[in-house]
């Protein structure tokens, strides 16, 4: 038995807010868990403080199957965000743990690597499209294979995944939500223009991506798709809401471009009806947010037997702990299709030392046991929580619409 003697929640702010669970076994073995949920950072730290740890203390850290499924089943409230975050910190913890009680990186655990290197995506935006071909021209001459192309849209004063630097974007940006103005007819007559010239600067060589942040209608989104065949898009994402699966039956009746969806989904069952009519092409589902790595492979080993591949988020709203888990898990997998990777700040990677490294557009977890990832608590603690919201949208008539 490896009995867990201790767990707290580290809350800190290198740059932007991230929630840490650290688990200690009686032998003197810790394991990371990332809890960071944007926006509602807090009720996940109090989920864990309040109600998750004093039910960890005593158990068999060995016994992940095990305390997944009392988190899950015997809390009767289940799924949620909140819920799902906390399970995940714990469960990526246990298995954190576990690879170095066995001296083995965790990829190992999960049956070893699948490929050499999990294939990432960078995000090059700009204010309009010629910056954001510039950047996804530096993109390029780095290695990326895969870059997702995000351009102000013309007559909108702000649009989502448009920055100020090229390689940092942070939406949670004020202490209480910002308001932007949308107009899906501007942004539908934008996009196309942006992968003609991406596609005559670029070549054919690297693959385009692009994310529509829930802002299409069904009908909507599928035009979207069929006015950007032409230029072969590795996807489309997150088109349209997905609360009601069967939206994304209308946009596939109308368009060949693969579709990408579930970086806010927290369960197997908020992608149920998608894999099952394989109305998708690519699950975004993320370690952190559905329920940890245990999850995660059930989601990846459904989505196999329908020919969906994974894709999971990774913005920097997920910690260097949840990007190294989500490498191993990518390298584990035989449906991996692709890897989000936005770079952390200097202050972030300083506080969350980590073995994983990109090179030639693949990124590698490294051979350190478990994760790879370690948290310098004293470090952390010179970086304070400071209240963060996610922004909100209104049409220009003033409408609360889909951020």
């Amino acid at each position: 038995m490896l009995e867990i003697a201790a767990a707290k929640v580290v809350v800190c702010c290198p740059g932007r807010n991230f929630v840490t669970l650290k688990i200690e076994t009686k032998d003197g073995l810790t394991g990371l868990g990332d809890a960071t949920l944007n926006g509602r950072e807090l009720a996940v730290a109090s989920y864990l403080t309040d109600h998750v740890i004093p039910c960890l203390i005593g158990r068999d850290a060995h016994r992940i199957e095990d305390i997944w499924q009392f988190l899950y089943r015997g809390a009767y409230w289940r799924r949620g965000p909140v819920t799902m975050s906390a399970i995940a910190a714990v469960d990526v913890a246990l298995w954190d743990i576990k690879g170095k009680a066995a001296n083995l990186p965790l990829y190992q655990l999960l049956g070893g690597a699948c490929r050499e290197g999990a294939m990432v995506y960078g995000h090059a935006n700009g204010r309009d499209v010629d910056e954001t071909i510039a950047n996804a021209l530096r993109y390029k001459a780095q290695g990326y294979k895969a870059i997702r192309l995000q351009a102000g849209v013309p007559g909108l004063a702000s649009t989502y995944g448009v920055s100020k630097d090229r390689y940092f974007y942070e939406p949670a940006d004020a202490d209480l939500p910002t308001e932007n103005v949308w107009s899906s007819e501007k942004y539908l007559r934008s996009v196309p223009p942006l992968f003609e010239k991406a596609r005559e600067a670029l070549g054919w060589d690297v693959h385009l991506l692009h994310d529509i942040h829930h802002r299409l209608t069904p009908i909507e989104a599928g035009r979207l798709g069929k006015d950007l065949e032409p230029y072969r898009p590795f996807w489309l994402e997150d088109a349209t809401p997905a609360e009601n699966q069967a939206n994304f039956r209308l946009i596939r009746q109308h368009t060949t471009t693969p579709l990408a969806v579930g970086e806010i989904f927290n369960s197997i069952w908020d992608c149920k009806q998608l894999i099952e009519e394989q109305l998708i092409d690519y699950i975004r589902a993320t370690v952190v947010h559905a329920g940890g790595i245990t999850h995660l492979r059930r989601i990846a080993s459904f989505a196999d037997l329908h020919n969906v591949r994974t894709g999971c988020h990774g913005a920097t709203d997920l910690s260097p702990v949840t990007m190294a888990a989500a490498l191993h898990f990518d390298l584990s997998v035989p449906n991996f299709g692709v890897q989000e990777y936005m770079r952390h700040t200097a202050e972030t990677d300083a506080v969350f030392p980590h073995a994983y490294r990109f090179a030639d557009g693949l990124m590698h977890p490294g051979e350190a046991p478990g994760l790879g990832v370690e948290l310098d608590e004293a470090l952390a603690a010179t970086f304070p929580y400071q209240r963060a919201y996610l922004p909100v949208n209104r049409l220009e008539d003033g409408t609360l619409y889909n951020w």
